[in-house]
């Protein structure tokens, strides 16, 4: 596929959660480059505004901003950064739902549901179904989901969404991303043809803090392996800035992506009855209408 020159994104408005470390700071920084006002959302108190801080900085761009969410995976906290970004920015043009994590033992957020759930698949769900409207009318609009080929371990069982029976992390983090593969295709069905286009990213096996929140022996596995097999960040977030930001991806909608070339993914992952099936279990659990 033929590349343009960087898009210039001044005027533009974009959004990149888990943008305090890792993929998102880099996808951040990427967008602020480009003349984004980019809003920078993050755990941590006071986190994302040093984060904001110094990526204004490093950008050389001012309008650079952070918005700080104490656990996304609570629902009330996806609802309520939705409506915070509704409440402050009249447009918004560019949603990078990268926030996830891999859990080794099963927890519980304080809704009741399993967090790798919770915060890989129903954050990003509440996110752009609250947010619908706003991306409708800035158009044209793009949303990004940070997937992964882990999704080819994937296997949903909808009578047990919550994982209660048989729980092992790793096929429940492959899950959690088959499930956000079903929810781009979805809801690049429902923006079709608005001018709002959806479309996920796996950005490869990349040296960042993915697995860190576990401690103990699995945090250290996880930093020797990411010192031997894994990419840079920088690398890393390089096709997610694309898929957010270049010119030629305008009418692109509904694509999974690997370093800048389509990628097929799963006979899963292109299920579409599973998938509306999935929002609306999504919609049912939230009380967000897709």
């Amino acid at each position: 596929m033929a590349t343009s020159p960087p898009a210039n994104l001044a005027g533009r408005v974009a959004v990149v959660t888990g943008a305090t470390s890792g993929i998102g700071r880099e996808v951040a920084l990427g967008l602020a480059r480009l003349g984004a006002r980019t809003v920078v959302v993050g755990r941590g108190p006071g986190r994302a505004d040093r984060t904001a801080s110094d990526l204004a900085r490093e950008s050389g761009n001012p309008k650079v901003e952070g918005l700080e969410v104490s656990d996304l995976a609570v629902m009330a906290e996806a609802r309520s950064l939705a409506a915070t970004l509704i409440d402050r920015y009249p447009q918004l043009h560019i949603l990078v739902n990268n926030a996830g994590a891999y859990f080794r033992r099963r927890e519980v957020t304080s809704d009741g549901l399993e967090r790798t759930f919770a915060l890989n698949v129903l954050a990003p769900y509440i996110l752009t179904a609250t947010l619908k409207p706003r991306l409708l009318a800035s158009a044209p609009a793009r949303v990004v989901n940070v997937a992964s080929e882990a999704e080819q371990s994937g296997r949903v069982d909808f009578d047990d969404l919550q994982f209660e029976h048989g729980y092992r992390g790793f096929r429940v983090y492959g899950s959690s991303k088959l499930e956000l593969l079903w929810l781009t295709r979805e809801f690049a069905q429902r923006f079709a043809g608005s001018g709002v286009t959806v479309n996920a990213v796996h950005p490869g096996y990349v040296r960042s803090g993915f697995g860190l929140n576990n401690g103990g022996g699995t945090a250290f596995a996880m930093r020797i392996l990411g010192r031997l097999f894994a990419r840079s960040v920088v690398r890393g977030a390089d096709t997610v800035l694309w898929a957010s930001s270049a010119r030629e991806l305008a009418a692109e909608n509904g694509k999974y992506y690997h370093d800048r070339a389509p990628l097929t993914g799963t006979v899963a992952s292109q299920d579409l009855a599973r998938a509306h099936r999935l929002s609306e279990a999504c919609a049912r659990l939230s009380g967000v209408p897709p």
